[in-house]
């Protein structure tokens, strides 16, 4: 069940806006999660560009713990934040194991989401960074504004 933890504050007075939401992870929450950022997006009046690359990072971030992470997590936790020029993602969930790109090869039907997500946030001169918490892992990605 999605639930939001923290509804979008838009244009908050100290200059940070954040909207958070908790979920299982199931393959049905992928486009509802994708739907609650746009609606962020919009409301924060982010650029088309940095808002179209991050939608799409979104999906790929979040369908890569439902096929990946699912059996072994009940647990997804989306926090998109716009402060200080930087616009943010942080998808995180139970599983420890670090995600990587893999080369598939061209008539592979899966295995280039994380790679798809590193080339289009590079493209926006961004940046994509994942690391282990204590019980689990949290994938983030980070784009400019300017």
């Amino acid at each position: 069940m999605l639930t939001p933890a923290l509804t979008p504050r838009l244009r908050a007075p100290s200059g940070h806006s954040s909207a958070h939401w908790s979920l299982t992870p199931t393959v049905e929450h992928v486009p509802l999660v994708r739907a609650r950022v746009r609606v962020a997006l919009e409301g924060w009046r982010i650029p088309a560009e940095v808002a179209d690359t991050m939608l799409l990072v979104v999906s790929e971030l979040t369908a890569n713990v439902v096929r990946h992470a699912a059996g072994v997590t009940d647990r997804l936790r989306v926090t998109v934040t716009f402060t200080g020029g930087w616009l943010s993602l942080d998808v995180a969930d139970g599983d420890p194991f670090l995600p990587r790109a893999r080369c598939a090869d061209s008539f592979a039907e899966s295995g280039r989401g994380l790679a798809i997500v590193e080339l289009a946030v590079a493209h926006c001169r961004g940046e994509v960074s994942a690391h282990t918490r204590a019980h689990g892992k949290t994938v983030r990605v980070r784009l400019p504004l300017s």
